[in-house]
């Protein structure tokens, strides 16, 4: 799977041969079949390993006592973003250009991750009257705007410091206007 990932840096799932990830694993191509059965077999097993990062990064922004709740949620993000571009180039490229398998994959883990985030939300202070649809909605809007802003720190160019704290305040202030919005919101269980 590492290999796969050395591979998809600047390429599709679709773009990739079974001989090249055998290749590059060191691997005959009929080894692949011990593992995976297909090559989206591959690409399903990259989402839910890419998805394990986003899960324990929304698990260490729980464990980081903050007055600031958004600010933690940024660095946290950032911080796996960068350590983990891999798996985010991987999910933000086959979002919606990957294989169907794929794409249901990531829809999946995206829709449970904002379940996760869901049951976090209804436990500020005020958001406990909340339904579980309102609670949901402002979980969507907070993962699509982690993910435009995983997509914003993929793009900057790292040896650009100015051009990274430009991306995080800019984050910072999405999810601030979103939990702005959220605090006027009045849910109806």
């Amino acid at each position: 799977m590492d290999g796969s990932l050395r591979l998809l840096a600047d390429r599709s799932l679709a773009s990739l041969s079974l001989r090249e990830v055998a290749r590059e694993a060191g691997i005959v191509p009929t080894a692949f079949y011990r593992h995976f059965e297909s090559m989206d077999d591959l690409g399903v097993a990259l989402v839910e390993e890419a998805m394990r990062t986003l899960r324990r990064m929304i698990r260490d922004a729980r464990r980081r006592p903050s007055t600031d709740a958004i600010e933690s949620s940024v660095q946290t993000l950032v911080e796996q973003v960068r350590a983990n571009e891999s798996h985010f180039r991987f999910l933000t490229r086959e979002r919606y250009g990957g294989t169907p398998d794929v794409r249901r994959a990531i829809a999946t883990e995206l829709r449970l991750f904002a379940s996760e985030l869901a049951t976090d939300l209804g436990r500020f202070p005020g958001m406990a009257q909340w339904s579980a649809d309102d609670l949901r909605m402002g979980a969507d809007l907070m993962v699509a705007a982690m993910l435009s802003i995983v997509l914003a720190l993929l793009e900057v160019d790292r040896n650009h410091a100015e051009d990274e704290l430009e991306v995080i305040d800019s984050a910072r202030r999405q999810l601030r206007i979103i939990a702005l919005g959220m605090s006027q919101w009045r849910s109806t269980p």
